[in-house]
């Protein structure tokens, strides 16, 4: 709105909105960007570290490797790794030079420091960043606490390791790779190099393994210190939105999961308008923008019919019974799986398994399972064998598994963007690295066509152009389906053609390694967009590889060979991109454009749309549609508009806000079971670390009968009211003890609530001493601690279930006026209590009952390792949206709002006395609720 004068009378041209805003142009060419300004800080630095380079070229190799111990030395001695960076740096680019062939430029050389400082570094595609990694990796490695390398596949895991590896060990330093499946010795010393490389995903799962232990020798993962994430935005973004889970199998309900996918397809959808015309009411709704399925009136009453005459549902029963609440689930899950989840799309079928594919990557995620009975669902819409159901043992979230480690960096291409969100969650600011080579790739405009069999049709025509000039070409496609349909018509023109997505990852290398050859024609996933390099004329490289003992004759030969093809490609244009439809995320679009002009080698893009594609259909269809017919489009022809490119370009904004709003509600969710993990795993870990928990185990059985006789003898309340035999009977359940308290009062008058109270923790540390004499101090000590690891790990994974099962229903609670964020905080407190004091109680039930034996402890800790063994060979790892966290809260797009805005417990900023109401609502004291936690 713009400025129509003050209250003070000023005429308009002389009154400011935002002075800030006035003059931003204006301070910024006076002093620079904030960027610019942090680049020219580190050049002052730069130039020292270069000012090193003649020293470091004089040095022999040992001299070289020697400066490694002599950093470490000096690291003892109290000097910072700050202080060591510039002579750090200078000797890591010179092993460059001497080990790989390659020095670091003075740009790289700031990407390193960026990466030391704890910021996101972005580079743009070809700029070098796994070589400026192994800077700020080198230097952090010197303080022997490890530094975790996160790659976004094991396949770019092990390539980066096994590439930088000579570097690091030229220097004295060890690398190693975790993988999945590794044997645990194998992962136990990768952890232990000094440098570790890995993927998001199997240093998550690690995290949430070690924390299932049973011993501190069992554990792989030490300190977390520092991580450089390869392609952040991927992991901390892309990714944040899924959970990770690791489960276990429960009870088999394969033959439920069947019959109910013989009824599925039977209800039928309700689509109320399509091109203004109303068709006939339908069973369920399918929102495609949350992705959700929803049944109505008609298809409750329809599939409770159906579920009667089948024998699943009793007679006159309804759906929404207590008892029946799980077989609703799995109508939900069936429906969801036969009109959400489709084949070659979001799953694939391989060797008799439904292997999940990585909407972001185009890989498939082996061993990931959907929760919630969802995969089941999709096995038996497959007709494949149905695997059991699991139950969570323990889980996280990306966002919060990285915000452990001390110090956390990151490299992309396109991270600046999303600044904003790295900072918001991550607190990592992002900074945009100057390029070596200026950019020689050209984008052309997008072209749209009402359908899309004319946008493959020009898509065909397009690679027929470029490969009748020799240029390689490379198709990005969304989905292996796609993919398989543009290799199809490939084949019809006869025009040969290798395809990569996930049914043919096995052979990526091999594929990406001959994709820059002249007239070459590669069709991708969006498993090429990131990581991959593909050379101008080939790769070389794999071309010697292949030989079994290659001559320097015949490398010779090869590099003649490759840089006649180079030129050759360079001088047909380069790579050309060409992709058959937008992402849903911009950023997805630039990494694939990234493929090209790489370095500052020449290189074009192009992006095919038609207004059936799934973006174009759900979020930019109507007003692009309007344009088109009013230009009066035929069939066949392309609109190349600057408005169509703003439309797209707002309906992909507005996904990435959508996404950005789940990715913070699923934040704001999990910091809540993320503070409760907390508690556990530091309980845990110190279980296991200690040699006698006695005392621990003292303190459980004085809580633990403190709350019985509170139950049973209410504090400042008349012997009358006394529940005498309720307490002699929960003494001998909890206890095992059976002590005349009722006798004891008869016969003593002068007996009151703390001395009767004295009295019977009296007579249960006689009971509790005579099973030390039974056995023996050591004995009891280990079997105390195998006990309550036991009774820890059991309620914690039943905690997890009630969690889950919380968490799904949670958003209901907006149509009774009140905040589903704020409920689940308050109902999560009161679970996590009563799981605390469960774990007190059942530790000194089972320690009561048990009868101890000299050799019991051994064979408990044998025991309990045997079915350790036995439950991860059930694990299950899965990555998988979180339950109820892709439900739109009623107050939030997508959802069914209620008219009345729901109301949120007041907190004032003012301080609670301790013996005031909480600020929760729950009704209890400060001090009883939210007071604990502080």
């Amino acid at each position: 709105m713009g400025c129509t004068g003050d209250s003070r009378g000023r005429p308009p041209f002389l009154c400011v909105e935002d002075p800030v805003d006035m003059f931003a142009p204006l301070l910024k060419k006076l002093f620079g960007s904030k960027n610019e300004r942090e680049v020219k800080r580190m050049l002052k630095t730069v130039q020292i570290v270069n000012a090193f380079e003649e020293q470091m070229v004089a040095l022999s190799d040992e001299q070289l490797r020697a400066k490694t111990e002599e950093f470490k030395a000096r690291i003892a001695k109290g000097e910072t790794l700050d202080q060591l960076l510039p002579e750090a740096f200078a000797v890591a680019r010179e092993a460059g030079k001497r080990v790989m062939g390659m020095r670091h430029f003075d740009v790289q050389l700031i990407g390193g420091m960026t990466l030391h400082e704890g910021q996101i570094a972005e580079m743009r595609t070809g700029e070098g960043k796994t070589l400026v990694g192994t800077l700020a990796v080198y230097l952090n490695a010197l303080s022997g606490k490890g530094v975790h390398v996160v790659t976004v596949n094991d396949y770019l895991a092990r390539r980066d390791a096994n590439w930088m590896r000579p570097l690091y060990e030229f220097l004295g330093l060890t690398v190693g790779i975790v993988t999945p499946f590794q044997p645990p010795e194998e992962k136990r010393a990768a952890y232990a190099a000094d440098i570790t490389y890995g993927t998001n995903n199997e240093y998550g799962f690690d995290y949430l393994r070690d924390n299932m232990a049973f011993s501190m020798d069992d554990k792989f993962q030490r300190e977390l210190n520092f991580a450089v994430i390869d392609e952040v935005d991927s992991i901390l973004i892309d990714e944040a939105r899924t959970p990770l889970i690791i489960s276990g199998q429960a009870e088999d309900s394969s033959k439920l999961y069947t019959e109910i996918n013989r009824l599925i397809p039977k209800l039928e959808q309700h689509i109320e308008e399509v091109e203004g015309e109303v068709t006939k009411p339908g069973h369920f709704t399918v929102d495609e923008k949350t992705r959700q399925v929803e049944l109505n009136e008609a298809g409750h009453q329809f599939i409770e019919e159906m579920l009667t005459e089948v024998g699943l549902l009793a007679e006159g029963e309804s759906l929404y019974s207590a008892h029946n609440l799980g077989l609703l689930t799995h109508v939900y899950a069936g429906l969801r799986a036969h009109k959400l989840f489709n084949r070659n799309v979001e799953y694939i079928v391989a060797d008799g398994q439904v292997l999940l594919v990585d909407e972001h990557t185009g890989r498939t995620m082996p061993g990931r399972r959907l929760s919630e009975g969802l995969h089941q669902a999709i096995e038996a819409k497959e007709n494949l064998n149905i695997q059991a159901e699991s139950q969570t043992l323990a889980s996280t979230t990306f966002q919060n598994y990285f915000r452990l480690y001390n110090k956390l960096s990151g490299m992309t291409g396109t991270a600046d963007t999303e600044a904003f969100e790295f900072h918001q969650i991550y607190n990592l600011a992002v900074m945009v690295i100057p390029p070596n080579k200026p950019l020689a790739r050209k984008d052309f405009n997008d072209l749209v066509y009402l359908t899309a069999e004319e946008k493959y049709a020009a898509i065909v025509t397009d690679i027929k152009a470029c490969i009748a000039e020799n240029r390689p070409v490379l198709v990005g496609t969304a989905t292996i389906e796609t993919s398989e349909h543009m290799s199809n018509l490939l084949k019809q023109e006869g025009i040969d053609h290798k395809v990569l997505n996930a049914k043919f990852h096995e052979k990526e290398a091999e594929i990406i390694a001959q994709a820059g050859r002249p007239g070459a024609l590669t069709i991708a996933t969006n498993m090429a967009g990131r990581g991959t390099d593909i050379l101008l004329g080939g790769n070389w490289e794999v071309e010697v590889a292949n030989l079994e003992d290659p001559t320097p004759e015949q490398i010779a030969q090869i590099k003649a060979d490759w840089q006649k093809r180079h030129q050759q490609v360079i001088e047909a244009g380069g790579l050309h991109v060409i992709a058959s439809e937008r992402h849903e995320s911009r950023r997805i679009d630039n990494q694939l454009r990234g493929r090209a002009g790489r370095q500052g080698d020449t290189g074009s893009s192009r992006f095919y749309l038609s207004l059936e594609d799934s973006l174009m259909r759900i979020f930019a269809s109507d007003r692009v549609k309007n344009f088109m017919k009013a230009l009066g489009m035929q069939s066949g022809e392309a609109i190349e508009h600057r408005m169509v490119t703003n439309a797209i370009e707002k309906a992909q904004r507005k996904v990435e806000g959508r996404n950005f709003d789940i990715r913070k509600q699923l934040l704001e969710f999990d910091d809540v079971a993320n503070e409760q993990r907390k508690v556990i795993y530091h309980m845990r870990n110190t279980l296991l670390a200690a040699e006698n928990i006695g005392e621990t185990i003292a303190d459980f059985r004085e809580e633990v009968l403190n709350n019985l006789i509170s139950q049973h003898i209410p504090p400042q309340s008349l012997p009358e009211q006394w529940n005498v035999a309720g307490l002699e009977a929960a003494l001998n359940t909890d206890f095992a003890v059976k002590l005349p308290v009722q006798q004891w009062l008869d016969e003593d008058d002068n007996l009151h609530e703390d001395s009767l109270r004295e009295k019977i923790m009296a007579q249960l540390l006689v009971a509790y001493n005579e099973k030390e004499d039974q056995a023996s101090a050591e004995a009891l000590r280990s079997f105390e601690k195998q006990i309550l690891l036991r009774v820890l790990d059991d309620l914690w994974k039943d905690h997890l279930s009630t969690m889950d099962h919380l968490r799904h229903g949670i958003h209901l609670r907006g149509y009774a006026q009140k905040n589903p964020k704020q409920e689940y905080k308050r109902e999560s407190f009161t679970l996590f209590q009563e799981l605390l004091d469960s774990i007190k109680r059942d530790t000194i039930r089972v320690l009561s009952h048990v009868q101890v034996r000299r050799e019991d402890p051994e064979e408990e800790e044998a025991r309990l390792r045997q079915e350790a063994e036995e439950l991860a060979s059930r694990m299950q790892f899965e990555h998988a949206p979180a339950p109820g966290i892709d439900q739109p809260l009623p107050d939030e797009e997508g959802g069914e709002a209620p008219v009345a805005v729901a109301s949120e417990p007041v907190r004032n900023d003012q301080k609670l006395g301790r013996n005031e109401l909480c600020w929760c609502g729950s009704g209890k004291k400060f001090k009883h609720c939210h007071g604990q936690i502080n």
